[in-house]
């Protein structure tokens, strides 16, 4: 892993796809590594020591769970996600969100996740999966899914046909499957939270491979000691070969 942060003006502004028609797109970030180091030392005037002063203290900041100098880097993206993905992040109630509405812009044909396998339900843990359908039957499955959205979407535009408000049309469309448009925010500290809890295996893949593509192309390269002290102290081991 390199020391040296990506220029935060090449990283505004990139765009990453994620699931079948999302993407998380980079809009701001204030801080970096050593704006959390000087947060720690602002009873010293905030001054940097030195690359390896630096870096050690942000580390023993890591492994002893001082979080609040984390706090002091923001970062803020625009997210568009199935509601399957949203109806977990916002139970992290520490980021600041503003939600596109389906009462003042309406969908659009198309607007909605099909799964690339159908995960079976696992035998041990209620909210779990485990292994995939797969054949004829998995085809069948995805077929009619489409054939349930197409015909959900035509009784919305229907509605909307018939001059139904918006708040109301969409009452036809399939909830968990519809594609939303969020900007969101929130510190390096309480990412740090979503990233443990999110990039688990153990975590559902929908939001599982949003957090993993906010890991690598975001946060990662914004804040390469703080990325080195999380796979250190807080995800020991933590490797590409993990991600989805």
């Amino acid at each position: 892993m390199t020391d040296q942060p990506t220029p935060h003006n090449s990283l505004i502004g990139r765009r990453v796809p994620v699931l079948d028609q999302g993407w998380i797109e980079l809009q701001d970030i204030m801080g970096d590594d050593l704006a959390i180091v000087n947060a720690a030392r602002v009873s010293f005037l905030g001054e940097s020591k030195g690359p390896e002063r630096d870096k050690k203290l942000l580390f023993y900041l890591m492994e002893h769970r001082h979080t609040s100098p984390f706090e002091q880097v923001e970062f803020k993206f625009r997210v568009r996600a199935p509601l399957v993905t949203w109806w977990q992040w916002v139970r992290h109630r520490t980021w600041h969100v503003n939600a596109s509405s389906g009462r003042y812009t309406a969908f659009e044909e198309g607007d909605f996740y099909v799964p690339e396998e159908w995960r079976l339900q696992s035998r041990d843990n209620k909210q779990a999966s485990e292994g995939a359908l797969t054949g004829p039957d998995s085809d069948a499955l995805t077929g009619k899914l489409r054939a349930h959205y197409e015909a959900a979407f035509n009784l919305y535009q229907e509605a909307l046909d018939a001059g139904i408000a918006r708040e109301l049309a969409r009452l036809f469309l399939p909830g968990f499957a519809v594609y939303y448009t969020w900007v969101i925010k929130v510190d390096a500290h309480n990412l740090i939270h979503f990233l443990r809890m999110r990039m688990a295996p153990d975590a559902q893949h929908e939001i599982r491979v949003y957090a993993w593509a906010i890991y690598e192309h975001f946060f990662k390269p914004a804040l390469p000691w703080t990325a080195e002290a999380f796979e250190t102290y807080i995800m020991p081991g933590l490797g590409p070969i993990q991600a989805p």
